[in-house]
């Protein structure tokens, strides 16, 4: 997609908030305790099974460590984020980019969400939802005030804008 001037639209302006990394290491931490620990526990209780449970163990938590020690940083440095007076802009994703705007008009509801390991951080979500197919455009690794004042700030501009908000 391009501007009328032939130039490339530009990238959101907020960043996440710099402590969502380490709310994203923990996240894949826990997955991957998760893992060792369903791989671990029948091993030791089974043992005729053991090299299996054992060996598929140990390959799922290498494919899984890459989640915990790259993925954390390469994501924050890639998302993105911003809403105007007209829209709601996000940018996702570290091995393939995915852009999403919503405009305001079709924007039929906000929330913040905070689950256990974001308040642990102060961190929220912000999900905008539309009648959209591709689903709510979500905003993960907020500090919890911005947040919350986002969430605000778009209930009051969804308010005032014109539209049929499907």
């Amino acid at each position: 997609m391009t501007t009328p001037a032939g130039t490339p639209p530009r990238p959101p302006r907020h960043q996440v908030d710099p402590r969502a990394v380490r709310y994203w290491l923990t996240s894949g931490l826990i997955s991957l305790v998760t893992v060792v620990v369903v791989a671990v526990v029948p091993a030791l209780l089974w043992e005729p099974v053991r090299p299996w449970f054992l060996g598929i163990g140990a390959l799922v938590a290498l494919l899984v460590l890459p989640r915990v020690v790259v993925a954390p940083w390469l994501r924050y440095r890639t998302h993105r984020w911003e809403a105007t007076d007209t829209a709601v802009y996000s940018r996702t994703g570290w091995w393939g980019r995915e852009w999403r705007i919503a405009p305001l008009s079709r924007v039929q509801t906000v929330e913040a969400k905070r689950n256990v390991l974001h308040q642990a951080f102060g961190l929220a979500a912000v999900s905008v939802t539309t009648a959209s197919a591709q689903g709510a455009i979500v905003i993960d690794g907020l500090d919890a005030t911005v947040a919350d004042d986002l969430v605000a700030a778009l209930t009051t501009a969804t308010e005032q804008t014109q539209g049929d908000a499907t």
